[in-house]
Order: C-alpha cells, then sequence, then structure tokens
C-alpha cells in the first residue's frame, strides 16, 4: 500500500489519519504540489483529477479522499471508521461532509492561486476570504456539536468526522482562525492531537515537510 501525497494537503492529512487509525501500513511517496508535480504526465495517467492522495493498492489506484476513507472503512473492516448504528453513521457522515464539501472546494490550494494570479489579490485579502469561508461552515458545526453533545470525541473513539475535522482545524489555524468561541472543537482536536495515530499522520511528522530538512 502506497500513499501519493503532500504533507500540508489537508485531504492528504485525511488519508493519513484514516490509515493510522485503522492500523494499517503503508509507504509515503511524497508529491510536491508547490512544484504542481500532481499536473504532470505521470501523475495524471494514474489521476485524471491531478490531485491528491493517490492511494495504490494491489496494483489498482483509488482516488479522492471521502471515497478512498469509505473504501477503506469497507475493504478493512477491522478498527471501523464509521459506528455501526445506521443513526450515529449518519451524524458523523453529516458533519463529515459539511467539512468536506462546503469548505474543501473555495480553499484549495489552485483557488487560492487564481485568487492572487487573476484577480491580484493579497495575501491578507486571501486570508479574509479563507476565514469567511471558513466561519460559514465551523460556526453551524460548533453549534451542531453543542446540540449532539460530545466528549473528547464525536462518540467513544476517533474515526470518519475526526478525519475530516483534525486537518481542516490545521489549515485554519494556519490562516489565523480564531476557534476560541468553539469549545468543542478545539476541544476534539485536542484529544486527537494527544493520540500517537494522530501525531503520526500530522503535516509536521512528514518526510516532505521542508522543516524536516
Amino acid at each position: 500500500m502506497r500513499l501519493h501525497g503532500y504533507y500540508r494537503s489537508s485531504t492528504s492529512y485525511r488519508l493519513r489519519i484514516a490509515l493510522e487509525l485503522k492500523g494499517l501500513d503503508f509507504e509515503y511517496v511524497p508529491v510536491n504540489l508547490l512544484e504542481s508535480e500532481q499536473k504532470g504526465a505521470a501523475f495524471t495517467s494514474r489521476n485524471p483529477f491531478g490531485s491528491v492522495p493517490l492511494l495504490e493498492v494491489d496494483g489498482k489506484d483509488y482516488v479522492q479522499s471521502m471515497a478512498q476513507i469509505e473504501w477503506l472503512d469497507e475493504a478493512y473492516t477491522e478498527r471501523p471508521l464509521l459506528p455501526s448504528d445506521t443513526h450515529d453513521r449518519y451524524v458523523a457522515r453529516e458533519l463529515a461532509y459539511a467539512i468536506a464539501t462546503e469548505l474543501h472546494a473555495p480553499l484549495n490550494l489552485p483557488v487560492l492561486k487564481y485568487l492572487a494570479n487573476e484577480y491580484g489579490k493579497t495575501q491578507d485579502e486571501i486570508g479574509v476570504w479563507y476565514r469567511h469561508w471558513l466561519a460559514r461552515t465551523l460556526d453551524p458545526l460548533e453549534a451542531r456539536l453543542a446540540q449532539i453533545g460530545t466528549g473528547d470525541f464525536l462518540f467513544d473513539r476517533p474515526g470518519f468526522f475526526e478525519v475530516c475535522l483534525l486537518p481542516q482545524v490545521y489549515n485554519a489555524q494556519r490562516f489565523g482562525f480564531d476557534f476560541s468561541d468553539k469549545p468543542h472543537i478545539a476541544r476534539i482536536e485536542q484529544a486527537c492531537l494527544a493520540l500517537p495515530e494522530f501525531q503520526r499522520a500530522h503535516p509536521d511528522a512528514q518526510p516532505d515537510n521542508p522543516e524536516r530538512k
């Protein structure tokens, strides 16, 4: 099993967490997004979307992180990421897909580059854009967590929701988003970061993080 990804990519981070939580061994293959390696012919011949992560298992290539995560849970049934109860599975998906569908598209690297290159936006202006869209989803997400009532995790242990939440929180913090009024999100993040699986998956621990070199 080989994971082709980028240390700071939220989707790559999702998949690293999922693999760690499921206890699956994998080889990490860095793909440098800043140099557009994911857009090269060698990569797009395997993943026409030209995106990371790409998961290579038994000679087959799997792309798109949310589909990959659900496939992993179906193909490797030990340590499930989704709970067994139908309602709980719905709740996990509701919150995870709020992050994956509402935030990833407007906040990913190609969009931020487009704002800078085509519209001449400064980094400060892009930061305003970023935090605006974060609040549009993270504010109701925090309210939803308050309605549901949670402990350190959404359920008894981290799973599908936390796999999506932690990378988004990491990116949000890079852009100066204020979590002081989001105690449920902050509590879940801190509980996750205390676990070795999340520590191994963290961008700071990846071999392609330039600060490690």
